[in-house]
């Protein structure tokens, strides 16, 4: 029987994510994307406006 951890599917993939902020233009509310999902469409949890990725930051300072 294998001894080596077992995590999801693609796990290897995703371990060199990078996380970004992005803050809601319409309310300022803060929602993490990581960078595997700027093809997807992100709306706000607070108001439900569609965020807009170039006001995006990368965790910890450019």
């Amino acid at each position: 029987m294998a001894t080596t951890p077992q995590h999801c599917p693609g796990y290897e993939q995703f371990k060199s994510l990078k996380s970004f902020t992005c803050k809601c233009p319409e309310c300022g509310e803060e929602k993490e994307i990581f960078s595997d999902e700027f093809d997807k469409t992100h709306k706000c949890s607070k108001c439900g406006k569609e965020i807009d990725f170039t006001q995006c930051t990368l965790e910890g300072g450019a």
